[in-house]
């Protein structure tokens, strides 16, 4: 793993980090990789081995040196990524199954990470990023950001089972609602809706729906706030622009 070393792109961020996050947070690994190295004992802190991963650094003053090379702040990367189904959403998967990571080799980029998740069998929209501030911003729920998706079920729903759908579930302790749900289009056996989420809990829309006894075909995120999906190709990426970056900030 070859360490990264472009200079610095703004203040850092409140100092106060465990060393695996504070090797996240400057764009080199995961926390997870950063981990092996610490345990490896080539990381130093101040000219020192460090072999605890959970030692707190702070980030605007302490010197960190991995393979005899300081360690500094990555350029700020914004990504948009058309997820395909079929793979996971994470860098290391211990089942080694495909991530959404092979949708970004060949690009010149610093580690990034995904900005919440879509399930395995999940589509659409997805953003990626080396800025943790503005990640803990989108997913913070206090900011009530919506998350628009396109559903396809294995049934063809009268209003009534929409209001049901509408009214929420309770499962496992947990409420399921959606802020919108709107029929689309339906053909044969099947039909397309538009679910609005302003909060997303694991596998809300097929929990919610799976309580009704209905099956999900096809779940695709199609916006996120403002920012949509658009004709980005499915399995491509390619950076935000600062346009698309002002419909995210509010």
């Amino acid at each position: 793993m070859t360490p990264r070393r472009t200079p610095p792109s703004g203040r850092q961020a409140a100092s106060g980090v465990s060393l695996n996050r504070a090797l996240s947070k400057l764009g080199l690994c995961s926390r997870t990789q950063a981990e092996v190295l610490i345990a490896e004992g080539r990381v130093r802190v101040g000219g020192k081995v460090v072999r605890n991963a959970s030692l707190r650094v702070d980030l605007n003053r302490d010197r960190i040196v991995v393979d005899g090379e300081q360690i500094v702040a990555e350029r700020k990367v914004y990504l948009i990524l058309n997820k395909p189904r079929g793979l996971v959403t994470t860098r290391d998967d211990p089942q080694q199954r495909d991530t959404v990571y092979a949708c970004l080799e060949g690009l010149d980029l610093p580690f990034v990470s995904p900005v919440g998740r879509l399930d395995k069998a999940s589509e659409g929209l997805l953003l990626m990023t080396n800025d943790t501030q503005f990640a803990n911003r989108l997913m913070d729920p206090a900011s009530h950001l919506p998350k628009t998706y396109h559903v396809q079920i294995g049934t063809v729903p009268d209003e009534a089972m929409l209001d049901k759908f509408r009214a929420g579930v309770t499962v496992d302790g947990e409420t399921l609602t959606a802020s919108s749900i709107e029929l689309l289009r339906s053909g044969g056996r099947t039909a397309w809706l538009e679910i609005v989420l302003d909060e997303g809990r694991n596998r809300h829309i097929r929990r919610l729906l799976a309580a009704h006894g209905i099956e999900v075909l096809r779940l695709i995120r199609i916006a996120i706030g403002r920012l949509q999906l658009g004709d980005l190709a499915k399995g491509s990426a390619r950076h935000l622009t600062p346009e698309e970056l002002a419909l995210l900030s509010g």
